[in-house]
């Protein structure tokens, strides 16, 4: 099996999203129709990058009733996928939108703990693909799979010249970077969390990634700010990109649907400053969508145009 653009998935979900007029203690709270979406890291991104006409495989762990209705969901939108079966339930997520105020509620569980056949039939899985161009490694990792497992990935895709992405956190993500990954995707609290300290100015968060790729843990380091924008850092130039305003709807998967414009972008031959602009107008397009949904090209395309980036 050959795909340009690999996505992997540890830790999937089905995405339930409802909305309720208010969330409040001891009532029953009536719903209005849940919307079910696939989800989890790995799985969002080749959602989005199957709407732009990318050639991507979405490999991913499922298993039980959940893992059944996951893979239906999957490949409902079309996506190529390779599962790797495993015995325990995947897990389900919930966001709850509340219409009279527009918060949001995110219940996020932990998935299931899985087992060394699992998690080595993953890396197999990966290791016998036809070398594609870039594997993003997307999301936590579930109990049982060792810290270190993005690292291992790491090894193995420098043997094929295959571009590692992964965006992930806390030991994980640092066990990665002793392997060099082509690509890491940190937030703020992510990278500062990373680097041991706050973080709470523009040159302090810059230089943080800017070290990064100078001390070689990373050839870029993309740095998702929120409505503060995006940063880029490369051993050529940083680029930072602020977002355009939006009416936010839903802010799920905002971060998943810039790292799939972002991979789309490089893979499609644009330069960095070009693939920050389309990946920040992305993450923009995102909010405007309802639950899970994630954004859609035409909302891309029409943002990307009030990006304005600058090269620091």
């Amino acid at each position: 099996m050959a795909a340009n653009i690999v996505t992997l998935t540890m830790n999937p979900a089905i995405d339930v999203s409802t909305s309720v007029a208010r969330i409040s203690p001891a009532h029953k709270l009536r719903c209005a129709e849940p919307h079910r979406d696939p989800g989890g890291g790995g799985i969002n991104v080749a959602r989005v990058l199957q709407r732009y006409g990318a050639d991507v495989l979405a490999v991913y762990v499922a298993g039980g009733a959940t893992g059944s209705l996951l893979r239906q969901l999957v490949r409902r939108e079309g996506i190529a996928d390779l599962v790797i079966e495993e015995p325990q339930e995947t897990r389900e997520d919930l966001t709850v939108l509340e219409t009279e105020t527009g918060d949001q509620f995110r219940f996020v569980m932990p998935g299931p703990a899985i087992g060394a056949e699992t998690w080595r039939a993953a890396l197999d899985a990966i290791d016998n693909l036809a070398a594609p161009r870039f594997v993003v490694a997307s999301g936590s990792l579930p109990l049982g799979v060792p810290v270190d497992f993005y690292a291992r990935m790491a090894r193995s895709a420098r043997k094929s010249d295959t571009k590692l992405v992964v965006d992930t956190s806390g030991a994980a993500l640092e066990a990665a970077l002793a392997e060099k990954p082509h690509l890491i995707k940190p937030n703020l609290r992510e990278l500062g969390e990373l680097v041991g300290a706050p973080l709470a100015h523009e040159t302090e968060w810059r230089n943080a990634a800017a070290k990064l790729v100078a001390d070689g843990k990373a050839e870029i380091v993309a740095l998702t700010l929120g409505d503060k924008g995006a940063l880029l850092a490369t051993k050529d130039a940083i680029w930072a990109a602020d977002t355009p305003k939006v009416n936010v709807v839903s802010t799920v998967g905002a971060g998943d649907s810039f790292l799939a414009v972002l991979i789309w972008s490089f893979a499609s031959g644009l330069g960095p400053e070009a693939a920050l602009r389309q990946a920040v107008a992305a993450g923009s397009a995102a909010l405007l969508s309802p639950g899970t949904d994630l954004c859609h090209p035409a909302d891309v395309e029409r943002l990307a145009a009030d990006v304005a980036t600058r090269r620091l």
